[in-house]
Parts: structure tokens; sequence; C-alpha cells
């Protein structure tokens, strides 16, 4: 230990380095900045990620995560004009289309939509998801009818199994069980 350190024991905050105060004070000229540079100017500060100018690692790493393409809808479509493949009184749905070889099914989907294009000139009943309305006057024309696959019903929101309403955030304020009511 020597007389310095034992004078500096009761100081909370040493006293701060006066860069660029003169070549005696060991730390004048470029002030510990070095020679040139963007490091050396004033008003340089490192970009979080920066790894200077080399291809950054977040750049470098596949993107992961959500992505909305899953819920998209996808459908086996058909166009009017290709129905006249089928005899009159028919039902036409989706199996009945793949079963005539007609389209091959889309990819991960049980979807069936009939377009408009092309003239119709059988009486068949077609069963699909979705039908364009082109596609619906066509079938009518010719005396044919559409019916809808109806879609599963989903819950409400804030609409518990039971059918009873319940209010965002008021469920965790509830009664704790075990407490009596006065």
């Amino acid at each position: 230990m020597n007389l310095s350190e034992a004078k500096a024991l009761g100081l909370k905050f040493p006293d701060r380095k006066r860069i660029g105060r003169g070549i005696g004070s060991g730390i004048g000229k470029t002030s510990g900045r070095g020679h040139k540079g963007a490091k050396s100017r004033s008003g340089w500060s490192r970009r979080i990620g920066w790894e200077g100018g080399q291809m950054p690692l977040y750049r470098r790493l596949p993107k992961v995560g959500f992505n909305n393409k899953i819920f998209k809808k996808v459908f086996t479509v058909i166009n009017v004009g290709d129905l006249n493949i089928f005899d009159d009184g028919a039902t036409v749905d989706l199996t009945a289309v793949l079963a005539k070889g007609l389209t091959s099914k889309e990819k991960q989907s049980d979807l069936f939509k009939v377009l408009g294009d092309g003239a119709l000139t059988k009486r068949i009943t077609v069963k699909a998801d979705a039908v364009t309305a082109t596609a619906r006057t066509k079938i009518e024309g010719a005396g044919g009818a559409v019916m809808l696959i109806e879609k599963k019903p989903l819950r409400a929101k804030f609409v518990r199994k039971d059918g009873t309403k319940s209010t965002p955030g008021g469920d965790k304020k509830a009664q704790k069980p075990g407490a009596s009511q006065a």
C-alpha cells in the first residue's frame, strides 16, 4: 500500500481522466482513440448487431416463426363447363369430380369450389363449399340446384362451451375457491 492509495480510501469517485490536454498528459493528441477511422471521429456509435460490414448474424440465419400462410383457404376448383360430363340428375361433389378425373385434389384441401367459366347443358345438383355468382346462375339456369356445404360454426368470442358469457379478464378477478360470499 502506498500513500496515494491511503489518501483515496475515503473518496467515492476517482477523478476523471482529462483527455486531450496536451502531449505531457499521456493522453493528448488522439485522446486514446487511435488514428483515423470512424471510431476516432465524434458522433460515432456502434449499432447493435454491426459486424464491421460483414453480413450480420441476424441476416445470416434463416427466418423462423409464425406465418399466416398456413391458415390460407385452398380450394380444389373446377369450371361449370367441365360439369357436362355428368349425367342429368346427378349430384356432383368433390368425390364425384375426383372419381371422374376432372381435376386432382389440391394439397391439404378438402374444400371444393365451382367457377363460372364455360356453359352447362345438363341438369345437375352441385354440392360445394363455395360457388361463384356466375357459376350459380349458369347451374340454376340449366335447371340444376346448388347446395352449399355448411361450415362448422365457430364459438363466439367470450362465450364458454356451456353457452354462458364471460368477460375478458373478469374471470381472473372472480371469487377465489373456499371464500364465502356475504
